[in-house]
């Protein structure tokens, strides 16, 4: 079943198409993009329905590879759909690589999701792989070198998502085109996002729509074996930054029976929801946290104007981190011991940023390296590697993105204010803080806003009483530069899943700031090293 409606999606980076060429069936067309019960039907994949497209895909070694694959547009995923431009996803299945047929039926499958700011995205225009995105984006694509935020902060902006990732040397990274060019399947899910409205003025994409959406598209895929190409018991998703809390949350709460009645009102599949595999990078997650662990991480630092923000705001916050941190009782990895406010500084130079900035200057030539050394002397570099305090490398990062509070800011100017709106209001407190901070000490909470703010993260899945369906492969990246978040959401992350027994693979890239990818064809090799996947030809 597919989709009418035109999505205004502009395709993330990555290698265009260079040759197109239909056959099979043609792909699935129609539908009138309005809510209602589908044919009994339109949960069964059409393994016939598709467009046959040859595209030239440059791996991350820089070769070129032909690429001949069936192309399935805008499935819709659910069979009572809210919103049919984004309750849809696309399946790429790879048929022939440099002329070589290839066999898929035992292939990983990337799930990749391209959400943005926790923005609607949709796949429905998308001409090929890769082409899906976040909508409503101002200014397009990042440039070389930089992403923008993909977290809205108080001034609006918002980036691209999954499919917008930069790497090292300021190109565009598309997981879904490399993927398909190592022979797996991909799905690309659109999801509805916080800032679509109705006519009677509802938001219908506010939380936790995106994640109860890519649970149902999972479940599509799942109730599709033996139809869908590719193993659906070895599904890998990909995102970035609200995308990687996505992937993160999805990976966490796999099966979890708290999304069963959500999941059941938009007519999702019976079937399983787990993954396999997370892949995040950069995620903006453990929102209700977030603006402590900030101010913990980035409170000293100066706006991109040079001044400061409010410090008497910045130390409550910092105060409220510290009981948090204190509560998760989480270990570092490695044998570093408990993880507090006053250790973490030292765990993530030690753990994190340190062998980031070895790893950056051994790859360097000498000349280079020396010529880098002597413009950042708060690196003392011996016996091939690196060394500096947590107060250095505050002042390397520099400005910080966001103020204060950089989530639930006291004026509902941010983006995750509007993600936690409901009904006819667009934007609402989710932290006690914040809220009586502006409407007094004696304000509560919405009584919906804390079963919501669960839902919508990974924590609680992974502390406490641990979700036994969640997947035991974690992939994290960030920038050490990115501070759209702080640097403490993806090691709580990484810590929680390493202490359940999980493989986590965990690193930042350094001098690399919000959306970067700098060792995607790793990330490719991992997902088939994990998968123990051998690529078959026919």
């Amino acid at each position: 079943m597919g989709i009418g409606a035109t999505a205004g999606v502009a395709a993330a980076g990555g290698i265009a198409l260079t040759a197109q060429a239909s056959s099979g069936t043609g792909a699935s067309s129609g539908g009138s993009g309005a809510a209602g019960v589908a044919s009994p039907d339109a949960l069964t994949f059409d393994k016939d329905a598709y467009t046959t497209l040859t595209t030239t895909i440059t791996d991350a070694d820089g070769a070129d590879h032909e690429v001949e694959y069936r192309f399935y547009k805008a499935i819709t995923y659910v069979a009572a759909p809210v919103d049919e431009k984004y309750q849809c996803l696309n399946v790429s299945v790879p048929v022939r690589i440099d002329g070589t047929a290839v066999d898929t039926t035992d292939a990983p499958i990337l799930f990749a999701n391209s959400v943005g700011g926790y923005m609607p995205s949709s796949v429905a225009d998308a001409t090929g792989v890769g082409g899906g995105g976040a909508t409503g984006m101002p200014g397009g694509s990042p440039s070389a070198g930089t992403a923008p935020s993909a977290s809205s902060s108080a001034s609006g902006e918002v980036a691209s998502g999954g499919n917008g990732m930069v790497n090292a040397q300021g190109g565009m990274v598309s997981l879904p085109k490399l993927a398909l060019a190592a022979g797996y399947v991909v799905v690309e899910p659109g999801a509805r996002g916080r800032t679509l409205v109705d006519a009677d003025g509802t938001y219908y994409g506010v939380a936790p729509a995106a994640i109860v959406d890519l649970k149902a598209a999972v479940r599509y895929v799942r109730s599709n074996k033996g139809r869908i190409p590719g193993d659906v018991d070895r599904i890998v998703s990909s995102g970035t930054s609200a995308g990687g809390a996505l992937s993160s949350l999805l990976g966490a709460s796999g099966d979890s029976p708290l999304y069963d009645k959500l999941l059941a009102a938009i007519g999702a599949a019976d079937a399983s929801d787990a993954i396999f595999a997370t892949g995040a990078w950069c995620p903006i997650t453990d929102l209700e946290h977030a603006d402590g662990a900030y101010e913990w991480n980035w409170g000293s630092n100066p706006t991109s104007s040079g001044s400061t923000v409010d410090q008497a705001v910045s130390k409550e916050l910092r105060s409220q981190f510290a009981e948090y941190q204190a509560s998760l009782r989480l270990k570092g990895l490695n044998g570093f011991g408990t993880l507090t406010a006053r250790n973490y500084d030292e765990y993530l130079v030690r753990q994190y940023m340190e062998p980031s900035a070895t790893r950056y200057l051994a790859a360097l030539s000498d000349a280079d390296r020396t010529t880098y050394l002597a413009a950042n002397t708060f690196i003392t570099w011996s016996g091939g590697r690196a060394r500096f305090s947590w107060a250095g490398f505050l002042t390397h990062v520099g400005a910080r993105k966001k103020s204060t509070p950089a989530f639930d800011a006291f004026d509902l100017s941010a983006g995750e204010n509007n993600l936690f709106g409901k009904g006819t209001t667009k934007a609402r407190h989710f932290t006690l803080y914040s809220l009586r901070h502006e409407s007094g000490g004696s304000a509560r909470l919405d009584s919906d806003l804390p079963a919501t703010l669960h839902l919508m993260n990974p924590m609680p899945f992974l502390t406490g009483k641990p979700n036994p369906h969640r997947t035991k492969h974690w992939w994290i990246r960030l920038g050490t530069k990115d501070s759209d978040t702080s640097h403490t959401v993806s090691a709580n992350l990484a810590a929680a899943a390493n202490a359940l027994g999980d493989e986590v693979d965990h690193l930042y890239y350094w001098d690399e700031g919000h959306g970067a990818n700098s060792d995607p064809g790793d990330f490719i090799k991992w997902v088939a090293k994990i998968t123990n996947h051998t690529p078959k030809t026919r």
